[in-house]
């Protein structure tokens, strides 16, 4: 009969086929998006008789009933591969006996449960399925990764992590990591947005991918990057605050420069200085994108170039 940690493995296998499959789903939407809008294109003739190719931005609402049909399928899969994804954490869980991140292959799986899940959430809020195809793919390359290349067998914890800061420490940060990565891939939107729109002013009429014409326009997309990127920086000061104290605890002092120490702090300097630089009218439109997907690019190189390569007092997150 097979042990915890090997129905945990095979779950989770199966949670990346779906989510596999969910981003397949999501990219079949965008390029349905693509082909609607060009089609519709063709067809709209002025009352001159003369073919209008002016855009219509700002009508986010326009594609709708079937159009949308890949999207509601993509989504369904990610519900149904989180559900797997869930069993597989807690499986993972129990064998162990303590909360699965303490390596960096559970924090893989918890981080990424925790970014589908503020996914799933805000789309109960927000339409946000034009990400669907960022979201399922940044899981499945991390997830897909880490099952491939960082599992280890079920041990005890280290003595370092044998405090409640690990599940308050941890799970917070695992937390910011998910609302960073809807504010990165808002970013990324934004960027493609802008590139589109500066076309269409200068009067090129193939001005970029179709689909962008049924998504919200730059500013909007802006807004809402900057605000998930404030909701996620006040995780990530918590989780400073947190792995303070724990440190104070397991090493007698608050800070030590230990390189997980400091990237953590680099990755909050570097989302400080995007919000800052936000708030300042200068810094609105394609830099401070810039400065979004770069916060996010650190907090990626944080938790796995650092955790593999680089040692320290936190070796243990790593490949341990």
């Amino acid at each position: 009969m097979p042990d915890l940690d090997s129905i945990s493995r095979l779950t989770l296998w199966t949670a990346i086929a779906i989510y596999a499959l969910a981003f397949i789903a999501y990219a079949f939407d965008l390029a349905r998006r693509s082909s609607t809008v060009k089609a519709e294109e063709r067809m709209l003739v002025m009352s001159d008789g003369t073919v209008s190719q002016a855009p219509v931005d700002g009508d986010v609402d326009a594609p709708a009933g079937k159009r949308f049909v890949m999207a509601r399928i993509g989504t369904s899969l990610m519900v149904l591969g989180w559900l797997f994804h869930l069993a597989a954490t807690l499986t993972r869980g129990f064998a162990n006996g303590h909360v699965p991140w303490a390596n960096l292959y559970e924090f893989a799986m918890t981080g990424t449960l925790l970014v589908v899940l503020v996914y799933l959430v805000m789309l109960t809020r927000i339409d946000l399925r034009y990400l669907g195809t960022f979201i399922s793919g940044i899981v499945l390359v991390l997830l897909g990764a880490a099952s491939a290349y960082f599992y280890v067998e079920v041990k005890p914890l280290a003595d370092p992590l044998k405090s409640v800061w690990l599940v308050i420490h941890v799970f917070v940060a695992s937390l910011s990591v998910g609302i960073f990565a809807l504010a990165f891939a808002l970013s990324v939107m934004q960027l493609l947005q802008s590139r589109r729109e500066r076309r269409v002013a200068e009067g090129i009429a193939n001005a970029g991918p179709g689909f962008l014409r049924t998504l919200p326009d730059t500013v909007r997309l802006e807004n809402l990057a900057y605000r998930f990127a404030v909701v996620g920086f006040i995780f990530w000061t918590f989780t400073l605050i947190a792995g303070s104290i724990w440190a104070y605890f397991a090493w007698s002092r608050f800070w030590g420069f230990d390189v997980k120490e400091t990237w953590t702090f680099i990755i909050w300097v570097l989302y400080a200085g995007y919000i800052h630089a936000r708030a300042t009218r200068g810094w609105r439109g394609t830099p401070s994108a810039w400065l979004s997907i770069t916060g996010f690019a650190a907090v990626i190189f944080n938790f796995t170039i650092v955790n593999v390569y680089f040692k320290g007092l936190h070796a243990y997150s790593g490949l341990s």
